[in-house]
């Protein structure tokens, strides 16, 4: 087939198929994206020329041919002519004779890679250790993780549930000097006091009656390493005094033990509590406040850095695709807005669960309102009065026995209140079958 001047001077790589899935057409686009000549595409299968991960899963071509309903935007990627992955975004429609019939179909594709690499690279600017952000705030952040990273001091992370302190201290042991050896997260708010304590201090055989053999708490398990103590504010005052003396003398002495045993570990703490404030209602040490507080960091919510919000969810689609093995290409632009408008009560880790669940949902190359939640889809439209004669019936019964009320059962006055001639208001009240109020407000004017 000779070359068509219309489809190479779009930028955008076209090729059409026949009922048998051979390539029919094939602009100068689709040769330059793919590496492939047309003359070597032409009479082809197309899944032979294009290699796409879509072909083997879920051809948009074909689902097109088969439903009649057009793809848009899904997203995929082909291995070109060099053997190199390329991202593609794709659309498909039918290809029809003049007396309707179905001949083949077309698809169109762009090329992505260059978006791609404009996503890594705002990911590499914007991200630390898995962390998304380029609000004002998180980047300052980011510029002072490394510097708190090298050093050994303790670090509080303040922030409310869901902004990811446990990411925050994840990172700090990554970037530090002692990011060979083992990071041990322990939530306090998960045991009670004596469970938290074996846990963190451990114990020896013997100890108690069902201490079969030793035990080491999480600080000896961390040696060498960190340890992140998570809900700090919530630990009883009993703790707070065993923790303040193993920050004190960087020893641990577990139940039954003789004596101390050394530690060489660092110590992250983090809490959704204002630390502060449980020290000024004696809730919290002032001294332990004091030992964990060294270096401090307060994360924002997700409210208080809306611009970060684009950014992390695609972040989250990206994730969710390696994991999933789809090609989501992203939300569309309702959704952003309405993502973009949400007050986030639970921070990042809601995000993470609205997009989850869009991303379950979505079966398309963009996730769309009707895959959100059902209290950020768009509300239904109000209900317009119905022009059905029993609901007027039920209206105009409801108004006349309502004016009646008010006037006692003084019929003149009702209809005058309804704006309709005494002599109607009776025809209806027979007609509605409405009970008059007993007591008449005629007789009671005498």
């Amino acid at each position: 087939m000779s070359a068509d001047p219309i489809l190479d001077s779009i930028n955008e790589g076209v090729f059409t198929v026949d009922r048998d899935w051979r390539i029919t057409a094939f602009n100068r686009a689709a040769e330059r994206i793919t590496g492939v000549r047309r003359q070597d595409a032409l009479g082809r299968p197309c899944s032979d020329v294009f290699r796409a991960s879509i072909c083997e899963q879920s051809c948009a071509l074909r689902r097109t041919l088969s439903t009649g309903k057009s793809v848009l935007g899904a997203t995929a990627h082909i291995i070109s002519a060099a053997g190199q992955p390329v991202p593609i975004r794709i659309s498909t429609a039918l290809l029809k004779n003049p007396d309707g019939s179905v001949n083949g179909g077309v698809e169109t594709f762009q090329d992505l890679s260059q978006v791609e690499e404009l996503r890594k690279e705002l990911e590499a600017r914007y991200s630390c250790q898995d962390i998304v952000g380029r609000s004002a705030a998180m980047q300052e952040l980011f510029a002072i993780l490394p510097q708190i990273a090298e050093s050994s001091s303790t670090v509080l992370i303040e922030g409310p549930s869901g902004t990811g302190k446990e990411l925050f201290a994840r990172a700090i042991h990554n970037l530090s000097p002692r990011r060979g050896k083992h990071f041990v997260a322990v939530n306090c708010a998960a045991l009670p006091d004596t469970l938290l304590e074996s846990e963190l201090f451990g114990y020896k055989a013997g100890a108690f009656t069902d201490a079969r053999r030793d035990k080491p708490g999480r600080f000896l398990l961390a040696e060498g390493g960190t340890i992140f103590l998570d809900e700090i504010g919530d630990i009883s005052p009993a703790l707070q005094v065993r923790l303040l003396r193993v920050l004190q003398e960087r020893s641990v002495e577990p139940l039954g033990s003789t004596g101390p045993v050394k530690v060489n570990v660092r110590v992250l703490a983090a809490t959704n509590k204002e630390l502060s404030q449980l020290v000024r209602e004696g809730r919290f040490r002032e001294d332990l406040f004091y030992r964990i507080r060294v270096i401090h960091l307060k994360l924002p919510g997700l409210r208080q850095r809306r611009e970060d919000i684009p950014l992390l969810v695609d972040h989250l689609v990206a994730r969710l695709n390696r994991v999933q093995g789809r090609d989501i290409a992203g939300v569309s632009d309702a959704v952003l807005a309405r993502l973009m408008h949400h007050d986030y009560p639970g921070n990042v880790r809601e995000l993470e669960n609205i997009i989850e669940q869009a991303f379950v949902l979505c079966r398309g190359g963009l996730i769309e309102l009707q895959h959100l939640p059902p209290e950020f889809r768009p509300p239904l439209p109000a209900a317009r009065p119905s022009d059905d004669p029993v609901s007027i019936r039920a209206m105009e019964k409801h108004l006349i026995e309502a004016a009646l009320r008010k006037h006692h059962g003084h019929r003149s006055r009702a209809a005058r209140q309804l704006g309709i001639n005494p002599s109607t208001l009776y025809r209806k009240v027979r007609a509605l079958r409405i009970e008059v109020p007993s007591q008449d407000g005629r007789a009671a004017r005498r």
